[in-house]
């Protein structure tokens, strides 16, 4: 028989979307009913917002859930879960919602499915506030393979703000369990590599200009390690708006990926975009952690979930972090342990749940 409903306030700690991400993929897993209530209620703008509702759409859709409350300003919702079925689904933001957001709830119950699961995911690809697709590719997606998880990216088309109109292909096949993991061995940067895009009406110039002050930037602080970012315009069939961004991503003896990111806007020259990217990554990189900021509070959920203990050293906890341990310790028996180093070093343990898929 289903527990009572779990409350959860959703103003806590980092006080937006994220409580609500990690609590509804925690409830479908975990089959935990949940009622979140001051949803982002310290934003100017409160309340669920179309990539906020079509976040936790999809999870109700994989899972045949049943969601109560779930529209566009909405400070409470109620989730009844059922099991994460294989098949095909569809969301989408209809706006340039990050499509990156869709991601953290959905992948982790993919791995949990009883059959293969495929997500076309509509919005924006490359966004403000969120990781871009290509961190999700080049960063998430290989550190989460460690923990187990199996998952294909597939781009067709990238969206920008303010459109969207980015569509984007997920593709998994589910797992008996996740395994737990250990780095805490940052290593030495033996690499940096990158991408530096322009689309719509920017000239491929600005693209070049935003790795070249990036690399600059980099060479200064770190003149004997190889460093290449790939620079392009991308084809106007395979984007929708005017964009320009880069990555940059450094990578180490031990298998660490750490990274920097910079996205234009109006205003902010291309010299700027590049030098963001770089000095961003040499702070991941300062604090001689084996993760970088975005990539620290997304694998929270992994570790809760895995089998095992988990430690891995990492920078000071941002915000984001503390909210996924917050929401990970409510809904589950995970036990999370952190230990200041210093200012700059954390280590995060966490002896995982040990979750087992029972529908493979």
């Amino acid at each position: 028989m289903m527990e009572e409903v779990l409350d959860i306030d959703g103003s806590v700690y980092e006080g937006g979307g994220q409580i609500l991400r990690n609590a509804i993929a925690f409830s479908c897993l975990l089959q935990r009913r949940i009622r979140v209530w001051n949803i982002r209620a310290g934003r100017s703008n409160s309340g669920l917002r179309p990539q906020h509702l079509t976040g936790i759409q999809l999870i109700e859709w994989m899972s045949r859930g049943r969601l109560e409350g779930a529209t566009i300003g909405s400070t409470e919702i109620t989730f009844h879960p059922a099991f994460v079925n294989g098949g095909q689904y569809e969301a989408d933001t209809k706006t340039a919602g990050s499509v990156c957001l869709l991601m953290q709830a959905a992948v982790p119950c993919m791995m949990f499915g009883n059959g293969p699961i495929e997500l076309r995911l509509l919005g924006g690809t490359n966004a403000e506030m969120a990781p871009q697709i290509d961190y999700q590719i080049m960063v998430f997606k290989p550190i989460a393979e460690k923990f187990g998880v199996r998952f294909n990216c597939d781009i067709k088309r990238r969206g920008y703000y303010p459109k969207g109109g980015g569509e984007v292909f997920i593709r998994s096949q589910p797992v008996k369990y996740l395994q737990s993991v250990n780095m805490t061995n940052a290593g030495q940067v033996t690499r940096i590599y990158g991408r530096s895009f322009v689309a719509g009406q920017l000239p491929p110039k600005v693209a070049h200009i935003m790795a070249e002050h990036a690399k600059s930037t980099l060479k200064q602080k770190m003149p004997n390690i190889p460093i290449h970012i790939d620079v392009l315009k991308e084809p106007n069939h395979l984007a929708v708006g005017t964009a320009s961004g880069i990555i940059v991503v450094a990578e180490t003896t031990t298998g660490c990926l750490l990274a920097g990111s910079g996205l234009g806007k109006k205003g902010r020259s291309a010299e700027d975009v590049g030098y963001q990217a770089a000095s961003s990554l040499l702070d991941n990189l300062h604090h001689g952690g084996c993760v970088d900021d975005y990539l620290q509070d997304q694998i929270i959920i992994l570790m809760a979930l895995a089998k095992g203990k988990s430690c891995i050293r990492s920078g000071p906890l941002t915000l984001h972090t503390e909210t996924a341990i917050h929401v990970a310790k409510l809904l589950t028996q995970a036990k999370f342990t952190v230990k200041n180093l210093s200012q700059t070093q954390t280590i995060i343990e966490c002896e995982g749940i040990g979750l087992v898929n029972n529908g493979i």
